[in-house]
């Protein structure tokens, strides 16, 4: 990583950062001065290896384990990070995400209402917990990982793309409520995106993505540090597709 730009006033949160996109995000925060929690569910291991990674570049981080989907969550993770920089949270990237991927016809209730609970109402929550300390400071940053699957069909993903497209439909409604406080509220939505998660995507899948490749998760991360920044100050309620003309 290159050197940390100047330190902010706030700190961010990633949910989902010890691997893949939330890992890369977390780093590209970090190098524009944001202090960064790096939460994660199960792998503390990674979520320590990113932290060590920012911490080697002379930017601050910390790892912070918690299940998204727990009702008490937001408040933990936020209290903590809050506590440990001593900052308010003024950016907050909702990424954490699972699949339980099934035909619709086959779809289980407690596959629907996994998918549901981590990738969709885990985010309301840590948006709304976000907003108390935005609202004060008239300043935020809010990006949810939504994917193109809300925006484009993928058999046996019924839960998955209804949770991703209720993300986009909340990103868009938080949006307008807030606008008028200098807060942003965004979507970014990633198409096949090279991680552990995509790892068994066949070929046939990805000759149907334009730009004839899988995407990185700096690429997606890029993309995610300018929706955080200054300069995207009259960006909100924006989708931006990082999908290589998938959705187009």
């Amino acid at each position: 990583m290159p050197d940390p730009a100047p330190r902010r006033e706030g700190c961010a949160l990633v949910t989902g950062a010890s691997r893949g996109i939330g890992a890369a995000i977390a780093r590209a925060l970090a190098r524009d001065g944001w202090p960064v929690g790096v939460n994660y569910r199960a792998d503390q291991a990674g979520a320590e290896a990113v932290v060590a990674e920012i911490e080697r570049a002379g930017a601050r981080a910390v790892a912070l384990g918690a299940d998204v989907a727990d009702p008490g969550a937001a408040d933990q993770l936020f209290e903590a990070l809050e506590s440990q920089f001593a900052c308010p949270v003024l950016a907050l990237v909702n990424n954490a995400g699972i699949a339980a991927d099934n035909l619709t016809p086959s779809l289980r209730d407690d596959e629907w209402a996994a998918v549901l609970d981590t990738n969709l109402t885990a985010a309301f929550r840590l948006t709304r917990r976000a907003l108390k300390p935005m609202l004060r400071a008239r300043s935020g940053r809010i990006v949810n990982i939504s994917s193109v699957v809300a925006l484009r069909a993928n058999p046996g993903q019924a839960n998955y793309a209804a949770a991703k497209a209720g993300l986009i439909a909340l990103t868009k409604t938080a949006a307008v409520e807030v606008a008028r406080r200098g807060i942003t509220i965004n979507a970014v939505a990633p198409g096949w995106i090279d991680t552990d998660m995509t790892a068994e995507v066949s070929t046939d899948l990805l000759a149907q993505v334009p730009a004839r490749r899988a995407g990185t998760p700096e690429e997606v991360a890029a993309c995610v540090r300018f929706l955080a920044s200054d300069e995207a100050s009259y960006v909100t309620g924006a989708v931006l597709t990082v999908d290589g003309g998938l959705a187009a």
